[in-house]
């Protein structure tokens, strides 16, 4: 069984699912990555008003769902009522996992600015303890407050990242365990794989949809590459590697 730490080539992972081709963040897209080749997938996760981690990216309901309004302020049964495009309702993170299984690879992404624990990091932690995909989930966050109270929760199976868009976080990072980063793919060269490879972490790009981009990554050695279109990166490495 493929988890987190394995793979000789760079995974590939769909980010919100195969959402170039369906609505993100949904089960349809989710499903579609699988089916398209993806290794895995990656989501954002939040907490509803009554206390349920939920998978939609922005804070707000209006640019992808039928609902207006902050997503905090609503239930897990308003939420549900939304259309989240398609037909397809916003899922939870239970639904997630039980309908891909695990045998898939998960990138849950806390989205929170908090700079206190508000619940979300344990939450996330009981569902994938649940669900018995510990080895097969990679916890990341933008907040690395949220990543300290992430590596509280979680088992040592579980592995947390840093996410980052500029270099100037690094110095930050490098205070707060982490086992991977999850890096704008634009950071990464040879020296910024030099430096994670020095604090020991994997390295997972994100969001790359050009062939040409994916393979240069490839080539440094890049562990995992986040994609909106898992099917197109799929076939350019499997030719690169030929």
């Amino acid at each position: 069984m493929a988890d987190w730490s394995s793979g000789q080539r760079p995974f590939i992972i769909g980010h919100r699912g195969a959402s170039a081709a369906a609505p993100e963040n949904t089960l349809a897209a989710f499903a579609l990555a699988q089916a398209q080749g993806a290794d895995g997938i990656e989501f954002d996760v939040q907490l509803s008003a009554d206390g349920w981690p939920v998978v939609i990216h922005d804070g707000k309901l209006d640019r992808t769902t039928s609902g207006q309004g902050r997503v905090q302020q609503f239930t897990l049964a308003q939420l549900q009522a939304f259309d989240a495009g398609e037909g397809q309702s916003i899922p939870t993170l239970d639904e997630v996992f039980e309908t891909l299984g695990p045998h898939f690879l998960y990138n849950v992404e806390l989205k929170t600015a908090a700079l206190r624990d508000t619940g979300l990091a344990a939450a996330v932690a009981y569902r994938i303890q649940s669900h018995g995909v510990a080895r097969q989930t990679v916890v990341s966050s933008f907040n690395p407050l949220a990543v300290r109270y992430a590596r509280r929760h979680l088992t040592q199976s579980t592995w947390v990242a840093h996410l980052s868009y500029k270099s100037s976080l690094q110095f930050l990072q490098s205070l707060i365990p982490a086992q991977a980063v999850h890096p704008h793919y634009r950071m990464v060269d040879a020296n910024y794989m030099a430096w994670a490879g020095k604090n020991g972490w994997r390295v997972n790009v994100w969001t790359v949809d050009d062939p040409a981009e994916a393979r240069r990554l490839a080539d440094l050695g890049v562990n995992a590459i986040i994609t909106n279109q898992p099917k197109l990166l799929r076939e350019a490495l499997l030719h690169h590697e030929s």
